[in-house]
């Protein structure tokens, strides 16, 4: 009998190679994945400013929690530690509180500075979005910081349920191979062009009620493709180095990662679907 290919990974493993073809193999293997995000029915069910409204209303858990995934990575890290010392790991930190700069403190483009997360929050209230839910969400974080209890009190849908709670899944397996991976691979760059063009079209049939929105698209085109990626690709591998147990785990997480953005996606085109009309018999 002949014998079955090894999953390209299992190659991989088999033979000493630079971090940068670990990362390479990682993104062969998930990009089937990938691709079907990019073109997922997601982009193409949203044909107004209504149904827009359903998409952030369940995308911003997403962006409230890549906020944590950075700060866990910054935190694995020892950026926080008191009394301070040196990590002896200055590359990654390095790289991390460049991140988290442009992340946590970016120009906000009215004159000032602000997270993403806020930002994306006044692109809601512009358009009218609903963000009582995300707001009550936080609220409930600062009395009791229990993931799972938040979630309840807002009686948050499934799929952002279960996307929160995979990241967090992530955040508390305390690898940071795993966070780092699942920063990189399943974050925000998988907002295509066409996302893009739907909203500049809705844009101007709103009479301008998306411009803080589309600066938001445009920032993270520009951090994350001229900066923000590049320099998490370096932080993995400055995280994994040779090891092949940590690429290992790099591995699994970024595939989780993707699942989990697939199923919350799976999720917004149900909810921006109006129920078909009950013909009589």
């Amino acid at each position: 009998m002949q014998k079955s290919p090894l999953p390209v990974f299992c190659v991989l493993r088999k033979s000493r190679v630079s971090t940068t073809n670990y990362i390479q193999q990682i993104k062969q293997e998930l990009d089937p994945l990938r691709k079907s995000l990019l073109d997922h029915p997601v982009y193409h069910t949203i044909d107004n400013l209504s149904q827009l409204r359903c998409f952030m209303q369940y995308h911003v858990f997403a962006v409230w929690d890549f906020m944590s995934l950075l700060k866990a990575l910054q935190q694995s890290l020892g950026v926080w530690a008191v009394p301070w010392l040196p990590t002896g790991d200055t590359s990654s930190v390095r790289f991390v509180n460049e991140i988290v700069l442009g992340e946590e403190s970016d120009e906000d483009g009215e004159g000032g500075y602000a997270s993403h997360f806020e930002i994306y929050l006044r692109a809601m209230r512009q358009c009218s979005a609903s963000t009582t839910q995300v707001d009550q969400f936080v609220d409930s974080l600062k009395a009791n910081p229990s993931i799972s209890a938040a979630l309840e009190v807002v009686a948050a849908e499934v799929p952002v349920k279960q996307f929160v709670q995979q990241t967090f899944s992530t955040i508390n397996s305390g690898e940071s191979a795993a966070v780092a991976s699942a920063f990189l691979f399943g974050r925000e760059d998988l907002l295509p062009d066409v996302f893009e063009r739907v909203v500049q079209r809705l844009n101007l049939n709103a009479g301008g009620r998306l411009t803080v929105f589309q600066y938001y698209l445009e920032r993270h085109i520009e951090l994350d493709g001229d900066h923000h990626g590049p320099l998490a690709e370096k932080l993995l591998a400055s995280i994994c180095g040779g090891d092949q147990r940590l690429w290992e785990i790099a591995r699994v997480a970024a595939s989780k990662s993707l699942e989990a953005r697939k199923l919350l996606w799976d999720g917004m085109v149900v909810a921006m679907t109006p129920p078909a009309e009950v013909k009589p018999l």
